[in-house]
Order: C-alpha cells, then structure tokens, then sequence
C-alpha cells in the first residue's frame, strides 16, 4: 500500500496548541461499562451509550478495509477513555491503533481499557497530544495511517487539512460534528467561517449536517490536489450527531458535480440543486413569490452512501451475528435504509409526511402506501434513516400532494362500496 505524497501543504495551527503546560483535571471514580462484549472503565471521561451505533459502523467499515487492504493502522486523535481503540483492535483486528487524548490525567485509564483488547502490547500506543499537533507530526514524519477517526465536538473543523495530510490514498477518514443549532440555519456565519457553507433553515435541517460536514471535508481535500467519496453518512439524534465515513482519492473532484447550492420553495414545497454558474438564475417554477426561496450552500448534494461498500458491512455484520436471526433489528433496519438511501436517482433532502398532508389538507396516508404508489408511478423512493416519517424521492413536493389526494380519494371510494354492500 503506497503512502499518501503531499506537496508541502499549509498547516495552520491555532496559536493556543502551544501551551506547554495544560490544566490538570483529575479523573474521576472507577465506572465500568460493558459494549459488544467488552468491558472497560469511562473513568469520569465524556462517555455516551448511545453513540454505540457510530462505533458500530466504524468498526464495521475498518474491517471491511482491513479484508480489501490486508492492512489497518488507525489513529483516534480524540479516544476519551479508548473504547473506540479499544475495538479496532479487538474487532477490526488492527494492526497498530495509536489513541491520542488531550488530557494526560486519562493515560493509565486508556492503557488499562487497551489491554483488554486481548492483543499485544507493540499494536497500539498512548499519546496526549493536541489532536491536530498530533497530525501534523504524523505528516511531517511521513507516519500515515489507513484510518483516522476524529470524534470531534461541535462544528470544529480546524483538523480537516492535518488529517487528510495524514491518512494513505484510498484510506479511510471518520469525521464528526455535533452542531444541530447551526445546521439547522440559525448560525450562517459560523457554517461559513467552519466549512466554507451560509446555511438557512430547511426542513431537512438535519441532513443538511451531513452535506456540510462532507462539502467542508471536499473543500478541503480539492486544496490539496484530492477528493473524497462518501462510503456512509449517518446522524443520530442524541446531541445530535452527524458523522462521515469518507475515503479520500487522488485528483480533484470536478466542483459542477454533486457540489453546488440547494434551494427550497416555501412556497410550493419543491427544492432543486444550483449549480455555481447559475446562480444569478434562481427562481422556482412555481413562479415563486419574493422571498419564497431559501438557499443554502455550497453543500455536498451527491449520495450520502456508496452502495457495495455498506452491503460489505451488511454481509459482515451478518457473519458477525450483529444481525439477522432476530438480533440486531435496529442496527439491521437502519443498513438496509441507508442501501436504499444510495440510489443515484435520489436526489438531496427528504419530504416529512407531515407537511405532505398539511398541504393536501388531509390526514396522512400510510408511508408504506405512499412509497408503493411513488413505485407504480416510476419514482425512485426509500425511507429516510434521518427522520422516521419522511421520504427520499424524485417526486416534486407538488406531485406527492397529487398522489396523496388520489390515495385518500380511492380509499374514500373503497369505503362507500363497502358500506353500500
């Protein structure tokens, strides 16, 4: 496996990673956890169950690299107590995991959580270094790992260039961002000055986090002569999360594709991508009222998945009996989602049932009825994994009213004949 050459990149790091000496914090009381069989100690640091399901796929996706590579070096810039290191190594079967915490206090704690990854001592090291100072040496001594899982706090994007500088062609980035307030519009300077995008309130707030993170993470790998492909994107509500699995390729991806400006009609419920040489032409076709039409951007607006590599972690989640045989059904619901999600056909965003009946005036029709209708009609369409009662289609907000009335009409109908029987 070739390491990953670099032209001399400017890495910037904020003056404040030169702080010699870091405020003590103390670690607290003993409290041990158990997930996926493991057992270790939180030790009072930042801990939360219900990001098991992002370790779920993040495992899932390095031992699937590990399969087509047969290599995996990994580095958690920002591990807290280690349990992510702690299952790359004992589940992914990592080679070398370096896991790197800020706070020195946590050093015994995290080498105590991985020495029960049942491996040798030589396969991983303990590092409390500033995560994006920890990057920047990896580069600069050409020390480059297949994946890098940065499980960051907030819209902090100030790692994005240090760790593609970092990580192999064709490896594997893990990114995050927790910050719902300003995906959801509220801060458009903020979403401008961290990833290059003025947000605006849409009603598919919360995935236009996903497109942000990934449209930042392009941005950033295009200055560097590379692009990145999206192999799964997932959000979960606690907090909430939104986290991306991207894999990062050489030659600079052509901007008009899949990276433009998303527009939403309040009007008539319709959103459409912009490309960037048509921006001085936006208008709806519903011939729009002043002010009907919000625009954010620019954003990722490609699939959020890629198709083959999430049915890879499906057939290994299976062999691994996380799910199928009625285990799993969570986990299982949530893949096959996120397969269906992948088709090219679909476009960005997603349509709330909700606002389908509001605008229809009527009471919502079942999501299954509607999804086989949308079907018969030739529309591609899937469940959303974001929001349980929204749809993903090619259908015109517009159309999907018209279907819906044609629904509840035919139901309407089926009902009198029955009672005239």
């Amino acid at each position: 496996m070739l390491s990953l050459q670099l032209k001399s990149p400017i890495i910037f790091i904020p003056l404040n990673f030169k702080t010699l000496n870091p405020p003590k914090i103390k670690c607290c009381k003993s409290e041990i956890q158990t997930e996926r069989g493991h057992s270790f100690d939180t030790g009072g640091t930042f801990f939360r169950h219900e990001s098991a399901t992002g370790r779920d796929l993040g495992v899932l996706a390095a031992a699937v690299y590990k399969r087509d590579h047969n290599a995996l070096r990994v580095l958690d810039a920002m591990c807290g107590c280690g349990i992510r290191s702690l299952r790359y190594l004992a589940e992914a079967d990592a080679d070398f995991v370096l896991a790197n915490d800020a706070n020195p206090d946590y050093g015994e704690l995290i080498s105590a959580n991985l020495g029960n990854a049942g491996v040798g001592g030589e396969r991983w090291e303990v590092k409390h270094l500033d995560a994006n100072r920890l990057l920047t040496e990896r580069y600069l001594e050409r020390d480059y790992f297949d994946l890098i899982d940065v499980d960051s706090f907030g819209s902090d994007s100030t790692f994005l260039r240090s760790a593609m500088c970092s990580v192999k062609l064709d490896g594997l980035l893990y990114l995050t961002c927790t910050d719902g307030y300003s995906s959801g519009g509220h801060r458009p300077q903020h979403t401008l000055a961290a990833y290059g995008a003025y947000v605006k309130p849409m009603p598919y707030s919360n995935e236009i986090g996903l497109r942000m993170l990934i449209g930042g993470a392009l941005r950033e790998a295009s200055v560097l002569g590379y692009h990145v492909v999206p192999l799964f994107s997932c959000y979960s509500y606690h907090g909430p999360v939104f986290r991306a699995m991207l894999q990062l390729r050489r030659g600079k991806f052509p901007f008009k594709r899949h990276y433009g400006f998303i527009s939403y009609c309040t009007q008539c419920g319709n959103s459409q991508s912009i490309s960037w040489d048509k921006l001085g032409q936006m208008r709806c076709t519903c011939d729009d009222i002043p002010g009907s039409l919000v625009v954010s951007g620019p954003l990722w607006t490609g699939p959020l998945h890629k198709t083959s590599f999430l049915t890879d972690m499906v057939n290994l989640a299976e062999k691994w009996g996380w799910i199928g045989n009625g285990t799993g059904k969570r986990m299982e619901t949530m893949l096959k989602i996120m397969i269906d999600e992948s088709d090219p056909l679909l476009p960005f965003g997603y349509i709330k049932l909700d606002e389908v009946s509001k605008r229809a005036k009527m009471n919502s029709s079942r999501l299954d009825t509607i999804l086989n209708a949308l079907h018969k009609e030739g529309y591609a369409a899937s469940r959303s994994h974001i929001a349980t009662n929204a749809i993903k289609t090619n259908c015109s907000m517009v159309d999907c009213v018209r279907l819906a009335k044609g629904l509840r009409q035919a139901a309407d109908e089926t009902l009198h004949s029955c009672i005239e029987a």
